[in-house]
C-alpha cells in the first residue's frame, strides 16, 4: 500500500493551485474528505495594509503557433505565469521574448513565476519555458492564444482543529499553492495531513491546529480575522519530501519551547539535521506569525536543486524522507503531550513571605553567617523568575532556565498552584 502522504502528492501535484482558482478549491474539497477542515473565505473586497486578494484565475488554453503549426502548449500550470492576462494575436519574435521567462541555471527546466499573484494591479501575459526552447526560436511572426477565466477572488484558508483537554496548544502551517510542483509545498501539506489523520485517533492534552494557507497572504488574513488567542506557538512545515536532510529553523527570539522540542525529537530519532537562525534557512510565513506575537519555527528540507521548477515533481519525492518527517513530528507531539504548562493567575509581584502564601525562598545572608545550599539557590532563582514569567510558560522551560530538574521545579510550583497563583496543565 502506498504511503498516504505520497498518494496525496501524486493526486494533487499537477493541479493549478493558484491562490484563488477552481483547482485550489478542488484540493480543499479533497482534504475535507480526509479531515474535518473548516474553510475561511476572505473576499476580494477585503484589503489589509497593501495585501490585495487577486481574482479567481483559471487557465483554459495557452499556446504558441509559428508558421501554421503549434510549437508550444501548456501541460503544466507552471508554463503560464501566475495571473497571466488573456491574449490573442500575432507578435514578432522580439515582442514574444519579452513575455517568455526561463531559468538560465537549468536550461531544460521550466521555472515558477509567481510575482503577479502578489501584484494583481500590475499584470501582463506570459509563458514560462525552458532556455532550450527560448534559444530555439526563429525570426518571424508568432500567434499567441491565451484564454483564462476570471471572476471576483476569494482567498480560501483551511483549518482543522484537533481538540485537546485544554484549549491551549500549537499550530502547524503549510502552504497549498505552488501548482505544478510536488515538494514545494505539497509535500509539507501531505506530511501534515498524514500527521493529523493519525493525531485524530489519539486523546490529547493540548489542542493542535493544521492551517493550509496561500504563502504569506493566507496567513495575513487568517491571523487578522480568525486567530485564536489560545495558540501558544507554531511551526511551518515545508518541502518535506526530498532526499535533502531536514533543517530546523529557529524562531525570531530563538527560544520557543516548540523549537526546543523539535530539536529534542530530532536527536531522539537519531535524525541528521542542520539548524539555522530565524529566516537563515528559508523565508515563508514566519515573519507574519511572529509579527502578531506567535513564535514560528520551521521544519524543512530546503534547499534542494529542483526548487521552483518543473523538475520538482513526484520523481524527487522520497518515501523514506516522508516517513522520517512524519516520525519526527509524531515524536514532537509525544514530547509536547508529556509537557506541563504553567498558566499564570496573578499579576505584578506577590509578597511570598506573607503567611497567606509562605512561598519565600531564603537566599541566605553572609553577614549573619546564614548560608544555603546550591539547590536552594536554584529555587531562589526560580522564585525570582515567577514575577517575570509570561501568562503561559512550560515547566520544562522554567526548570531548564535555572538548572533544576522538572521534578524539583514541580515540587515548588505545586505549592504555587495550591495557593491558586498558577494553574498547571
Amino acid at each position: 500500500m502506498p504511503l498516504f502522504a505520497r498518494k496525496i502528492i501524486e493526486d494533487l501535484w499537477i493541479k493549478n493551485r493558484n491562490f484563488c482558482s477552481s483547482d485550489y478549491d478542488a484540493c480543499l474539497s479533497y482534504f475535507q474528505k480526509i479531515l474535518p477542515f473548516h474553510i475561511y473565505e476572505y473576499r476580494s473586497e477585503k484589503h489589509d495594509q497593501g495585501w490585495e486578494i487577486p481574482p479567481k484565475f483559471d487557465i483554459l488554453t495557452a499556446s504558441i503557433n509559428f508558421e501554421g503549426r503549434q510549437i508550444f502548449s501548456t501541460s503544466s500550470p507552471l508554463q503560464l505565469i501566475g495571473l497571466s492576462t488573456s491574449f490573442h494575436g500575432c507578435v514578432s519574435l522580439c515582442e514574444l521574448k519579452k513575455h517568455l521567462h526561463f531559468d538560465s541555471r537549468i536550461p531544460d527546466a521550466t521555472p515558477y513565476h509567481f510575482r503577479q499573484n502578489y501584484r494583481p494591479w500590475e499584470r501582463e501575459w506570459g509563458f514560462c519555458v525552458t532556455q532550450n526552447f527560448y534559444d530555439s526560436l526563429q525570426e518571424g511572426m508568432y500567434t499567441i492564444d491565451i484564454a483564462t477565466q476570471e471572476s471576483p477572488g476569494y482567498l480560501s484558508v483551511a483549518e482543522v482543529i484537533k481538540p485537546g483537554r485544554t484549549p491551549y496548544g500549537f499550530a502547524f502551517v503549510a502552504h497549498l499553492d505552488h501548482g505544478g510542483m510536488a515538494n514545494d509545498d505539497l509535500a509539507g501539506v501531505a506530511v501534515a495531513v498524514d500527521l493529523f489523520e493519525r493525531l485524530f485517533k489519539q486523546d490529547t492534552k493540548f489542542t493542535y491546529r493544521l492551517i493550509l494557507v496561500q504563502e504569506i497572504i493566507g496567513s495575513v488574513f487568517y491571523l487578522k480575522y480568525n486567530r485564536d488567542p489560545n495558540i501558544l506557538e507554531s511551526c511551518f512545515l515545508e518541502m518535506l519530501g526530498s532526499k535533502t536532510p531536514l533543517a530546523l529553523q529557529a524562531t525570531a527570539k530563538g527560544n520557543s519551547y516548540l523549537e526546543e522540542v523539535l530539536e529534542e525529537a530530532l536527536k531522539l530519532k537519531n535524525t541528521p539535521y542542520r539548524k539555522g537562525g530565524f529566516r537563515d534557512i528559508i523565508c515563508n510565513d514566519e515573519v507574519v506569525w511572529e509579527s502578531v506575537g506567535i513564535p514560528m519555527s520551521s521544519l524543512s528540507r530546503f534547499p534542494y536543486p529542483e526548487y521552483h521548477s518543473d523538475k520538482d515533481n513526484p520523481s524527487i519525492i522520497d518515501d523514506a524522507a516522508l516517513v522520517e518527517s512524519i516520525s519526527v513530528l509524531e515524536e514532537t507531539i509525544r514530547l509536547l503531550e508529556s509537557s506541563s504548562l504553567v498558566c499564570k493567575q496573578y499579576s505584578g509581584v506577590v509578597g511570598l513571605s506573607h503567611p497567606e502564601y509562605q512561598l519565600y525562598v531564603d537566599p541566605g545572608q553572609l553577614a549573619f553567617n546564614i548560608t544555603v545550599n546550591e539547590n536552594q539557590k536554584k529555587l531562589r532563582n526560580l522564585m525570582d523568575l515567577m514575577s517575570l514569567i509570561p501568562d503561559h510558560i512550560f515547566v520544562e522551560k522554567l526548570a531548564k532556565s535555572v538548572n533544576l530538574s522538572k521534578n524539583e521545579a514541580m515540587n515548588y510550583l505545586d505549592r504555587w498552584q495550591e495557593k491558586k497563583l498558577i494553574k498547571i496543565i
